[in-house]
């Protein structure tokens, strides 16, 4: 299983017991050491993972941080947990204590799904008042996997990760700025744009009032046109792909009489394609129909099964191939659920293109 596979997991089992962990010391063993292993570390190793680390404040002793993650003896990062309902916007004032008493170099303020990341980007061993990078167990994306992964105990570099720091710290920053002021214009944002435009005289209050509305709807029609050229674009590109396909290539399922190839089996085909055509030409996916059921085939090859729909019954089923082409059956309750395969449809396909040319 993949570092993305391991975090997706462990996001679906934590947001599906939350209501059972009811402390701050319940979320530290059900989803903070969890989340620990998940980066490669042994949280039964105190060579690598202290619990309650003592990181003394001056004349205040015994001072204590729930978990420190440490290499040749030293703290590479520290970890404060809180119950996993918290808002962790009050709760950095500690970690920002605890932060210039040792060496470590980043810390971690979670409360089992929201994990701040921090570092002295501003001034050395003085902590950031603001994270350099938030990652969101309840709304996981795929770029941001691939900066949580820097964090594994396999790929942990300290030079690599201060290296990028300081540009997603900024990124995130001008992100939620503009998020702002698309919803909610400011008065300086508002004005930028009406002096360039307003040929009326003097900007009083009542013009800027009226261009605080017309430039939020601006911004939303121009972001919907180009979300809805994208889309043409890609729906033409499909077409094409698809007129392509059926011009040079007959479905074998309308050679078989007693084959009845469904409207919902070429829905399922259709969607199948769409997912894979970001990483394989639509002309290598094509299907076959048989009594028992529709299989979509790489390069029409019944050796190089993607996937198999079994909707002969009353209950649908999608059928997936692992690595050894052993098929695993997952019901669907609409065809909308096999976008929730579209990792594993992705890997099996590209595993063909690696793979020997097998003999239909």
């Amino acid at each position: 299983m993949d570092f993305k596979d391991i975090i997706k997991q462990l996001a679906d089992r934590i947001i599906k017991n939350k209501e059972l962990v009811q402390t701050e010391e319940a979320t530290k063993h059900s989803f903070v050491m969890p989340f620990i292993q998940a980066l490669g570390y042994d949280v039964f190793n105190p060579m690598e993972v202290v619990p309650e680390f003592v990181a003394d404040l001056g004349i205040k002793k015994g001072e204590k941080v729930d978990y420190a993650i440490v290499k040749d003896g030293q703290p590479m990062i520290l970890i404060e947990c809180k119950h996993w309902s918290s808002n962790l916007d009050p709760h950095n004032s500690q970690l920002f204590r605890y932060f210039h008493t040792t060496k470590a170099k980043f810390s971690i303020l979670t409360n089992g799904f929201e994990s701040r990341f921090y570092t002295d980007l501003e001034e050395a061993n003085k902590m950031d008042e603001k994270p350099f990078f938030i990652f969101d167990l309840q709304d996981i994306k795929d770029n941001q996997i691939e900066e949580l992964k820097k964090f594994h105990k396999n790929y942990f570099n300290t030079e690599t990760i201060v290296s990028t720091a300081s540009e997603l710290k900024y990124l995130g920053l001008l992100k939620n700025l503009l998020h702002g002021e698309l919803n909610n214009p400011s008065s300086d944002f508002v004005r930028h744009f009406a002096k360039q435009v307003y040929t009326g005289g003097i900007l009083t209050q009542k013009v800027l009032d009226q261009f605080s509305s017309l430039t939020k709807k601006a911004f939303q029609i121009y972001i919907n046109d180009i979300i809805t050229e994208r889309l043409k674009q890609a729906l033409k590109t499909q077409e094409t792909d698809e007129q392509q396909t059926t011009e040079t290539k007959e479905p074998v399922a309308d050679t078989e009489p007693k084959i009845v190839t469904t409207q919902d089996e070429l829905d399922a085909y259709q969607i199948v394609r769409s997912i894979l055509r970001k990483v394989v030409p639509v002309s290598q996916v094509t299907y076959r129909d048989s009594q028992s059921y529709f299989a979509v085939l790489f390069d029409d090859n019944n050796r190089k099964p993607i996937c198999r729909m079994h909707f002969n019954a009353s209950k649908k089923y999608i059928g997936l191939f692992d690595s050894e082409k052993s098929e695993t059956k997952k019901e669907m309750k609409s065809l909308d659920d096999i976008f929730l395969y579209a990792d594993e449809l992705t890997a099996t396909a590209l595993s063909y293109i690696k793979a020997p040319a097998a003999t239909a």
